[in-house]
């Protein structure tokens, strides 16, 4: 992809350069940093001190001149800019440069009984795209309606970011709206090749200035477990747990992503799950 938003050839350089952007000079020490500075972030040179490295090879990954760096530079880079779990999984990626093959969606009729049979859970599944491809009764009405035809998009970046129904769903909207655009900046990085995924990416980035915003921040987040608010017309104001479940396509092939929603015995979230079921 290539079309101002995300280019696969310099994908690995955009990375560094967002999150050099992020790393201020007060969290990573007085040594090498200048604190008279006009730029955001720390320069070239200075993460280049950081890690250990020479500034020309630095600034050859940043140009894309430089390809396939060795796992010791990737270390030094993840450790100088702080990188998470995550962030350090997807600079990997970006530095194998080896796309993956688009993943199927397949929606076997075991998992549909297996979704249908946590009626007392709200429950959804997700492909790579973030579109919303199977759940069950009590998760289409806690999630905006998703069983009824035109309510609301059942892709969840689009949701998100131009459905107004958005915000009031999510009261931390800027959360979700991150976390969004987190995913599909991994799913790009894997799946480059996938026009669709492209498409939905350079739509957003066109309509939606937040989108592109965050975007260029370089915000990276992979499905993983907490707690989420979200609220609903019936019931109120819920504070959930959920758990992210990773269902795999076939042999050796990446999947559907089963979000699982959850409340204590005795809360009174619970006893709202249960109304609204």
């Amino acid at each position: 992809m290539d079309d101002g938003i995300y280019d696969s050839r310099r994908a690995l350089g955009g990375f560094l350069r967002a999150r050099r952007g992020r790393v201020t000079p007060e969290t990573v020490g007085p040594a090498g940093v200048s604190r008279r500075r006009r730029v955001r972030g720390l320069r070239r040179e200075e993460l280049a001190q950081l890690a250990g490295i020479s500034v020309d090879y630095y600034v050859r990954l940043e140009q894309g001149r430089a390809t396939q760096p060795s796992v010791e530079v990737l270390d030094a880079l993840a450790r100088a800019l702080g990188l998470d779990a995550a962030e350090r999984r997807h600079l990997d990626t970006l530095a194998a440069a080896r796309p993956d093959p688009v993943p199927r969606t397949r929606i076997g009729p075991g998992l549909r009984r297996a979704i249908d049979a946590m009626e007392g859970l709200p429950v959804f599944a997700t492909d790579h795209r973030l579109d919303v491809v199977a759940w069950n009764r009590l998760g289409a009405a806690l999630m905006g309606g998703l069983d009824v035809p035109g309510r609301r998009d059942a892709n969840n970046a689009r949701f998100v970011f131009l459905d107004p129904a958005a915000r009031d769903l999510h009261p931390d909207w800027a959360d979700r709206a991150a976390e969004a655009v987190g995913q599909l900046r991994v799913a790009i990085g894997r799946h480059p090749d996938d026009r669709e995924l492209t498409g939905l990416i350079a739509e957003l980035a066109d309509v939606s200035p937040e989108f592109r915003r965050i975007w260029d921040s370089g915000e990276v987040t992979m499905c993983a477990a907490g707690r989420k608010r979200l609220r609903h017309p019936v019931v109120g104001l819920l504070e959930l747990d959920f758990e992210t479940l990773h269902v795999p396509a076939g042999p050796g092939e990446p999947g559907l992503v089963l979000h699982v929603f959850s409340a204590a015995e005795d809360s009174p979230e619970a006893a709202a799950l249960r109304t609204l079921a």
